[in-house]
C-alpha cells in the first residue's frame, strides 16, 4: 500500500500492531472502514434530505410506502416490521409526516381496529425528489470506483451481510 493511500483506520491498525502484535486486526480494518463510511454517508444523506423537510428516518418511512405498490399504503405494523422500529418509534415519525401533509392515516376497511398509512400527493412528490437527491450523493461518493469495482464491492458486502447472523 502506498503512503498516500493510508487512512485513519491504517493509523489505528498500526497502533494496535505496536501495542498488541499478537492480535489479528483484519476484521477491524474492514469494519472500521464500514463504520466510518456509514457515519459519513449518513451525515451526507441527512443534508441531502433536509431541503425536503425530512430526516433519514422519515425518508425511510416515505420510501417504504413509495416502494410498496400502486396504492402506496401499508399498515403501521407493516411499516414497523420493514423498518425494524418499535411501534412507539413509528408513531412519532408518522405523527410528524402526517402533520407535514406527506401521508395520511385512515381506518383499515378490512380490520376495524387497524389503520392504513398512505402517501399523499405531496408525500409522493417529496419522496420522488428526495430519493433522486440521495442517489446523487451516493453516486458521487461511489465515483471513486469504476463499475467493475463497485459491482465487486456490492457482491462482497452482500456476501458479508448474508453471513452475518441477525442482519436480515
Amino acid at each position: 500500500m502506498s503512503a498516500e493511500r493510508k487512512d485513519a483506520v491504517d493509523a489505528i491498525i498500526d497502533q494496535w500492531a505496536a501495542a498488541r502484535p499478537d492480535l489479528d486486526t483484519k476484521a477491524m480494518e474492514v469494519f472500521g472502514r464500514i463504520f466510518r463510511l456509514s457515519r459519513t454517508m449518513g451525515d451526507r444523506m441527512e443534508k441531502a434530505y433536509a431541503p425536503y423537510g425530512i430526516s433519514r428516518g422519515e425518508f425511510d418511512v416515505l420510501a417504504t410506502l413509495r416502494r410498496s405498490g400502486e396504492t402506496h399504503t401499508l399498515s403501521p405494523r407493516q411499516l414497523s416490521a420493514t423498518l425494524m422500529l418499535t411501534t412507539g418509534g413509528m408513531t412519532g415519525r408518522l405523527d410528524k409526516l402526517e402533520r407535514a401533509g406527506l401521508l395520511r392515516r385512515s381506518p383499515d376497511p378490512h380490520d376495524r381496529r387497524g389503520l392504513q398509512v398512505t402517501l399523499t400527493e405531496k408525500g409522493l412528490t417529496v419522496i420522488d425528489e428526495a430519493v433522486g437527491a440521495g442517489l446523487a450523493v451516493q453516486t458521487r461518493s461511489l465515483a471513486t470506483l469504476d463499475d467493475e469495482q463497485a459491482d465487486r464491492l456490492a457482491d462482497l458486502l452482500r456476501e458479508l451481510l448474508a453471513g452475518t447472523p441477525g442482519s436480515d
